[in-house]
C-alpha cells in the first residue's frame, strides 16, 4: 500500500516539473496523512525529492554549476496557501523587486495575509507571513495588488516619472484594465497612478 501511495506522490511531483514546492497537504487525496508523510519520507532519502524544512518541500530546478536551486519566495508561500486555504499578497520591498523597481530581492520577504502571524526560514531566506485587514486583501493574487503595495512601499513622494515608465513597461493591457477594474480598492493617490498605467488621463 505505501509503495503504491509513492508511486502516485512521485508522479504528481514529476507532474508538476522541476521548481514545484508542495507540502503534504497536496497529496491527501493519495492517501492518508502518515502514508503521505512515510512516502516524502522515502522520496527525500533517496534524493528524488528535497526537504526544506518541516512539513515543506520542492523538486528543485538544477544549475549545471550551482545544483538545486532554491524556490523563490512566491512559490513558498504559495505552497503554504495551499496549504493552509489561505491568501497570500506580496508586500513592501519583495512587491517593488517583483515589478523591477527594486533590484535587490530582500532577505525577509513579507507576505500580506487572512491567516495567522507566521515566519519561515528556508535557507538564507526569511518568509513572513503578517495578517492585515480583508481591505488589504481584497485584491490578493492580482497584479493590482502587487502595484498597489509596491507604491505603498515607495511612498507618494518617491513615485516619479521614471517609476511610472519602469511600471508602464512592466505591465501588459490586460494589466492595466484591472488596475481600473480594482481602483475602487486603492488609496485615492495609487487610484491617480492607476489611471496614469491606464492611459485614462491621456
Amino acid at each position: 500500500m505505501t509503495q503504491t501511495v509513492e508511486n502516485k506522490v512521485i508522479s504528481r511531483v514529476y507532474g508538476k516539473k522541476r521548481g514545484w514546492t508542495f507540502t503534504p497537504a497536496d497529496f491527501l487525496d493519495l492517501g492518508s496523512y502518515s502514508a503521505i508523510a512515510l512516502a516524502l519520507k522515502s522520496l527525500c532519502d533517496r534524493g528524488q525529492i528535497r526537504r526544506l524544512g518541516r512539513g515543506l518541500y520542492d523538486y528543485p530546478k538544477l544549475h549545471s554549476r550551482l545544483g538545486g536551486l532554491m524556490p523563490t519566495p512566491e512559490q513558498i508561500a504559495s505552497a503554504i496557501a495551499r496549504q493552509n486555504n489561505l491568501q497570500m499578497q506580496p508586500s513592501g520591498a519583495y512587491a517593488a523587486n517583483l515589478l523591477g523597481l527594486s533590484e535587490q530581492v530582500p532577505a525577509k520577504v513579507v507576505f500580506l495575509t487572512n491567516g495567522a502571524n507566521r515566519r519561515i526560514s528556508v535557507g538564507r531566506q526569511e518568509i513572513i507571513l503578517k495578517r492585515t485587514t480583508a481591505k488589504n486583501m481584497a485584491t490578493a493574487g492580482r497584479i493590482s495588488g502587487v502595484v498597489t503595495q509596491a507604491l505603498r512601499h515607495l511612498g507618494k513622494d518617491s513615485v516619479d516619472d521614471a517609476v511610472i515608465d519602469t511600471l508602464a513597461r512592466r505591465l501588459t493591457q490586460d494589466d492595466r484594465e484591472q488596475l481600473i477594474r480594482d481602483i475602487r480598492h486603492a488609496p485615492a493617490w495609487i487610484g491617480t497612478i492607476f489611471r496614469r498605467l491606464a492611459k485614462e488621463d491621456q
